[in-house]
């Protein structure tokens, strides 16, 4: 719980450097010495103390939904900064530890499979990487292969040379997933600690990443990828199956005709 708390902490206070005092009302002034608003200022259109409040961002205080509500509204934090929040403060029910029902990988392994020209794979909450189809395969390469503890989305648009390669939209893409993914990973999860521990171990250059503090959502996107069959875009997008809500399958559709029959040839040229 500590270290939820000093997450949140660090949250919180990254996001208060970001709001401009003219944001909220207040006069930019010359005399600032810090970037943003300063706690006082926080605290008084939150309607909490001040002391109260630097331990909030401390992490020696736990606070109810409604002042955490109370901050955000201040801080201007978006939908998914604040689901984050309510979730690091233990006020949204973290997703159980048990692994995802046999069954629904079952049901979701034929789901893919009929999406032959769309790469398509099955995350769980930590984003690894469970089930997969043979466009997804022809695309970025047999998830199979690589080492089970790496097998994670993450790992693959940040570490894996071929994913760096392939995409021509790289950056943003990959740091939207890295957002999605701190938007709902708890960080007193063992598996969420090794995934960040692989990343900063593989990826030292990357480390602004893992410890910037924005979360989101990847809603649909294009981008493209540069294949052997010729350039193929793809519109990614998540789909969320309803009988678990913390599995996640990432669809990648051609999107245009022209798009689908170089996938068909890549996935062709793969088989």
């Amino acid at each position: 719980m500590a270290d939820a708390r000093r997450a949140l902490g660090e949250f919180l206070r990254a996001h208060r450097e970001l709001v401009r005092p003219d944001e909220v009302g207040l006069p930019a002034g010359s005399r600032r010495r810090t970037p943003g608003l300063r706690r006082e200022e926080v605290a008084a259109m939150a309607g909490v103390g001040v002391a109260w409040y630097s331990w909030l961002e401390q992490g020696r205080v736990t606070a109810s939904r409604q002042v955490l509500e109370a901050v955000a509204r201040v801080l201007r934090l978006d939908d998914d900064a604040v689901r984050h929040v309510l979730t690091l403060s233990g006020l949204a029910a973290p997703a159980p530890a048990a692994p995802l029902n046999p069954a629904l990988l079952a049901a979701v392994r034929t789901l893919l499979d009929s999406w032959p020209t769309s790469p398509a794979v099955l995350l769980d909450d930590h984003f690894d990487m469970l089930a997969w189809n043979d466009a997804y395969r022809a695309l970025w390469g047999d998830p199979a292969g690589i080492p089970e503890p790496r097998r994670n989305l993450m790992w693959v648009m940040a570490a894996d040379p071929h994913a760096r390669a392939l995409l021509r939209e790289w950056e943003p893409l990959a740091m939207t997933v890295f957002q999605q993914f701190r938007s709902q990973a708890s960080v007193t999860d063992v598996r969420t600690s090794e995934v960040y521990a692989l990343l900063e171990r593989d990826r030292p250059d990357l480390t602004h990443w893992w410890q910037c503090p924005s979360v989101s959502t990847l809603t649909m996107r294009e981008a493209t990828a540069d294949t052997p069959a010729g350039p193929v875009t793809l519109l990614f997008s998540l789909i969320r199956p309803v009988d678990d809500p913390r599995a996640l399958v990432l669809l990648q559709t051609p999107a245009s005709p022209a798009d689908r029959d170089r996938m068909s040839e890549l996935t062709e040229l793969c088989a």
